[in-house]
């Protein structure tokens, strides 16, 4: 059982934008073809809208790892995770960011969890994560550790 687990599924907003594709699609094709026109605007949508959901990744901390979409990494070898919200976490996506970092970020989830990696070994100085729970995140990845650095058991 995890730890914490959460999947950055896109903003109900987000696919209300990408509706825009169905006018847009029979504008372009009503000279040629009306009926085509409203084919290929749905089509498109649902395209957009299974992509956006199909590749929306999972933030899980489970079995003494820490994985973000697709990567994953052992908690032994991060450092103490910090919640960032508001202004701090515009900062942390914006001007304090180091471009040797690991992003998965999503940019209609504000709130985000800075993981440092204390792997002398990785180039990586620390994970940046979307979360729309920044806190309950970072206290699952610090809360995952005793002191010393090793893992607790469930």
């Amino acid at each position: 059982m995890p730890d914490y687990r959460e999947k950055l599924w896109p903003t109900p907003w987000i696919y209300l934008a990408s509706l825009l594709l169905v006018p847009a699609s029979i504008l372009v094709l009503a000279p040629v073809s009306m009926p085509a026109g409203i084919a290929t605007g749905i089509i498109l949508y649902a395209a957009v809208a299974g992509a956006l959901t199909i590749t929306a990744p999972v933030v899980e901390v489970r079995d003494g790892r820490f994985h973000a979409g697709r990567a994953e990494i052992s908690l032994d070898l991060l450092g103490e995770a910090v919640a960032a919200d508001e202004a701090a976490a515009r900062m942390e996506r914006g001007t304090g960011l180091d471009a040797r970092a690991f992003l998965v970020i999503r940019g209609w989830i504000r709130p985000v969890v800075r993981v440092p990696v204390v792997d002398p070994a990785d180039p990586t100085p620390y994970w940046l994560v979307s979360t729309r729970h920044p806190k309950e995140l970072a206290a699952a990845i610090n809360g995952s550790r005793r002191p010393d650095g090793t893992e607790q058991s469930a």
